[in-house]
């Protein structure tokens, strides 16, 4: 197991380090006064935050070290498990609601989002699946179909709670995954027409979802409804011109921004550190991706291929949907950016998965 072993992509664990330097900053910088109205205590969210990361170095640190391999002996009993936690948080009394959605699992406020680890084990699983020597994935019915009915079944279960956001990552970088395996762009231009149909369908289904989309068009329809999160996460932005108004001196994080410390935390970021700041955090996640696709380019195993290709898919996807509703491009999701905001689920596990990311580049050429 480790024939060839090396030491792992330095670039990649620099730009893992200095985004989670910078997410602690941040969480601190603009959480703080929401923290202390709520809590009595500024430092409360950047203390658990805190100690998520150190949960989740340790984390990577294991992930890092075990042979990637390994995970391929395991993926259908996550996989499982995965299922077993998304089916037991849709039911009442036993999953916690929050934001709307019943997608937590947890005591007060200590708790885990069953959604977040199905990324990875849907990730673990299909680099599995998809990379046996036999499997012929241009077979439309044999081949395509049953990975992706698993992951519409995972979706599904996820869009019950319902948490759109999570869902779409997920789906994003699962399809990476099959795409990489040489699914035929035919029949993947085929069922994108019906998977577009299905979202609209979604959007159509729930009002709430309609609302955001129109709000999103056009925020300024509905400036304290629909339209608020876009126009002061907008008015964050824009007065922090090149070099920013200075850490800690954020004005909108004063209960303008909504979950400044989570979902918005790129703008408060933006008003703070500036063009130059918001680029910076941007350079870093490029970084990242780069190195990250490298890995997968050049690891000769072809389930570590598939892998990494799932892990750089989730950050690259989250980041894009995150960025892109901050900045007014997408309508709101409710997502976080990876590393970087509030959250203990999904620092964790991010830092976990890439850990295994380390593990897989020790082996790359």
């Amino acid at each position: 197991m480790n024939k060839n072993r090396q030491a792992p992509d330095l670039w990649l664990l620099i730009c893992i380090m200095a985004l989670l330097a910078i997410g602690l900053v941040m969480v601190y910088s603009a959480g703080s006064v929401l923290a202390f109205h709520d809590y009595g205590d500024k430092f409360y969210f950047v203390k658990r935050q805190g100690l998520f990361a150190v949960l989740g170095l340790v984390a990577m640190y294991f992930t890092s070290n075990i042979d990637f391999r390994v995970w391929k002996k395991y993926s259908k009993l996550i996989l499982l498990v995965c299922f077993f936690l998304l089916v037991i948080v849709l039911i009442p009394g036993i999953g916690v609601v929050r934001g709307g959605a019943r997608s937590w699992l947890g005591i007060s406020s200590f708790g885990i989002q069953p959604s977040e680890f199905m990324k990875l084990g849907m990730i673990l699983f299909l680099a599995r699946w998809l990379s046996q020597k036999n499997y012929d994935i241009t077979n439309f019915s044999k081949g395509l179909l049953p990975p992706l009915g698993l992951i519409g079944l995972a979706f599904g279960l996820i869009m019950l709670q319902p948490d759109l956001g999570t869902g779409a990552v997920m789906l994003g970088a699962a399809m990476m995954i099959v795409f990489t395996a040489g699914a035929s762009l035919k029949h993947l231009g085929f069922l994108s027409l019906g998977g577009i149909a299905g979202f609209v369908g979604l959007i159509l289904a729930a009002p709430y979802r309609l609302k955001r989309i129109t709000g999103f068009l056009d925020p300024w329809s509905d400036p304290l409804g629909t339209g608020y999160q876009i126009i002061q996460s907008l008015y964050a932005i824009g007065p922090g011109g090149l070099g920013g108004l200075g850490l800690g001196m954020s004005r909108q994080k004063h209960a303008y921004v909504p979950e400044p410390q989570t979902d918005f935390i790129f703008s408060i970021l933006a008003e703070e550190l500036g063009f130059i700041g918001g680029l910076t955090v941007l350079l870093l996640f490029a970084a990242l991706v780069w190195r990250g696709m490298r890995i997968a380019m050049t690891i000769s195993d072809g389930f570590g291929s598939l892998l990494a290709v799932g892990i750089i898919g989730m950050v690259a996807i989250q980041v894009i949907i995150n960025i892109g509703v901050v900045i007014g491009l997408m309508p709101v999701t409710g997502i976080t950016l990876p590393l970087i905001s509030y959250g203990g689920s999904s620092l964790t596990l991010m830092l976990t998965a890439l850990g295994i990311l380390l593990n897989i580049s020790r082996y790359a050429r």
